[in-house]
């Protein structure tokens, strides 16, 4: 149940901080005191729209804060699941909304979606505007009060499970079925591409190669010259020179003898044998180079006809490198010869889809019988409870066609109304507002006994209806008092007297600011003879007013 509710900076009220009992609860106050308003704050905690125009002038935002208590373990999983600490029953919802109009929402003071905010305050809280007999006409709402009557919930979540698998399932389907379409149509075209590539026999690093080895070829002959250079000079042996390998040896032998007179020169003919081996290797080397070289200019050709083919490749197909170019092979291979594997997956998929949708249908049925067997008791109480409120020869039935399947089943929902009790129609075009008022709190009569919401608030449900048969709406709304917490904003005194706590909104100018403000506090037993008593007959009190309040309020 709702056990306090803080408000700050919120259109006309300022800062008000108030707590509210179990049972029915009473709300009145003169028209365009602010009751709208203090149910616009709740509607905002509850994850209403959030406005910029909803900040109070002045102030920088404004702050909603709702306490709960007792609230059902059901909703554990779901405040766990979005991190929020579930505190045993003890629930603190606030909204903040800031002068730009952005808002953040916390539920127990971590922070959470405004969706998350209002699947928690589904839960808690079923608030009743004065348009709501509106509802009359949506075949989804008519549905769900049925389906709550009938005990549907897990067949609905079954079905709703199958619905959201078989969607995800024909999504699925269809794609795969375009996938093998598109194979289909672009074969022979992707069959060239693939056949050119896999005639190319690319492999990854390929180009650099032959970049490489074209560089040698164009440049073979300025190659050759320089190591053939290199190697007159190793070995040159023309009676002007001596090549570089007989230089060292004999430069060896010579500082050899001189090592028996200066001993250090050994050290230096021992470095010399060393270069010496070290230019052996190096001239090894250039003459396997130059051996190696290949001037060729048929090979040149093929290397370069090599190149351009891997060129105008990878430009044909919008490709960097090889490896690009075969990753596309590969990929036109997968759906050349793939194909076959796509449409086993998708004759698996339809095989599961059958399955599914014979699941949903038979689901559908199952709710089709409940339904069916609900109806009649659901009608029957209905318009016992109607006829309770003064509509002695209405007649209440519930009509059942066959719908698209969809997430709640197969089957339409229409409500019929006769207040003569013949030849009912559709109830959103034959009620009058009265009736509508009547027909709206019975139904939500028998939602309070079949979905254990904990707080129901009503605004105004008693429009258009008056005298006794405001007491008894009255009554009925007590009664469901008995069993939760409810609010009833109203303008009846009939219905003001019933319940034994009793709210008054008020608006007032602020001296100092000159602004309207609106407050609301809970009466006492004498003032709340006086605020029944303005019910009745208005801005002047009189003695019989106030009689006829006191009368009101000891039946009650």
């Amino acid at each position: 149940m709702l056990s306090r509710l803080q408000v700050k900076n919120y259109v006309l009220i300022d800062s008000l901080e108030i707590d509210f009992p179990e049972g029915l609860i009473i709300i009145t106050g003169q028209t365009g005191a602010g009751k709208s308003i203090l149910l616009g704050a709740l509607s905002l905690v509850m994850g209403g729209k959030a406005d910029a125009a909803m900040v109070s002038e002045g102030a920088d935002n404004c702050v909603v804060e709702a306490e709960f208590e007792g609230v059902d373990g059901s909703l554990k999983e779901l405040l766990e699941e979005n991190d929020v600490e579930w505190e045993d029953g003890h629930l603190i919802i606030r909204r903040v909304v800031n002068r730009s109009g952005r808002s953040r929402a916390f539920v127990n003071d971590s922070p959470v979606p405004v969706t998350v905010l209002q699947e928690v305050s589904s839960r808690l809280v079923d608030i009743h505007s004065q348009h709501q007999t509106l509802l009359l006409s949506d075949k989804q709402f008519q549905l769900s009060i049925l389906d709550h009557y009938a005990g549907n919930a897990a067949l609905l979540e079954e079905c709703s499970r199958l619905w959201r698998e078989s969607n995800a399932m024909k999504s699925e389907l269809a794609q795969l079925e375009a996938r093998i379409a598109r194979i289909a149509s672009d074969r022979d075209y992707n069959e060239a591409q693939f056949r050119q590539l896999e005639a190319a026999s690319l492999r990854e690093g390929e180009l650099a190669e032959l970049e490489e080895e074209q560089k040698q070829l164009a440049n073979a002959e300025e190659i050759k010259n320089g190591l053939c250079a290199v190697e007159e000079l190793f070995t040159a042996s023309s009676g002007e020179s001596m090549s570089i390998d007989a230089a060292l040896k004999e430069s060896g032998k010579m500082l050899s003898k001189v090592a028996r007179y200066i001993p250090s020169t050994s050290e230096l003919a021992s470095r010399i044998d060393s270069c010496r081996c070290e230019l052996d290797d190096i001239l090894a080397e250039v003459s396997d180079l130059n051996s190696r070289i290949d001037m060729s200019e048929s090979r040149l050709e093929a290397v370069e006809d090599r190149m351009s083919l891997i060129y105008g490749l990878m430009k044909k197909h919008s490709c960097a490198d090889e490896s690009e170019l075969i990753a596309l092979r590969d990929r036109l291979s997968n759906e050349l010869f793939d194909s076959t594997r796509l449409e086993d997956e998708a004759a698996d998929l339809r095989a599961q889809l059958e399955k599914t949708l014979a699941a949903l249908k038979q689901q559908a049925v199952k709710l089709h019988e409940s339904r069916l067997n609900a109806s009649a008791s659901f009608a029957q109480s209905i318009t016992a409870s109607i006829r309770n409120l003064e509509l002695s020869y209405a007649v209440f039935e519930v009509a059942l066609a066959a719908a698209p399947l969809s997430a709640t089943g197969a089957d339409s929902v229409q409500f019929l109304f006769s207040a003569s009790g013949r030849n009912p129609v559709d109830v959103s075009k034959c009620a009058s507002g009265g009736e509508m008022s009547r027909i709206m709190l019975s139904l939500k009569d028998m939602m309070a006994r079949f979905t254990a919401m904990p707080t129901m608030i009503f605004d105004e449900i008693d429009t258009g209806v008056s005298g006794s048969v405001a007491d008894k709406m009255g009554s009925m709304i007590c009664g469901m008092g008995e069993n939760m917490q409810v609010f009833a904003i109203t303008h009846l005194p009939q219905v003001a007297a019933k319940g034994k706590a009793h709210y008054v909104v008020t608006k007032e100018i602020d001296p100092a600011t000159s602004r309207a403000v609106s407050t609301i506090s809970r009466l006492s037993d004498d003032e709340r003879i006086l605020e029944v008593a303005r019910m009745l007959s208005g801005t002047v009190l009189t003695d019989a007013a106030i009689e006829n309040a006191k009368s009101l309020l000891s039946y009650r």
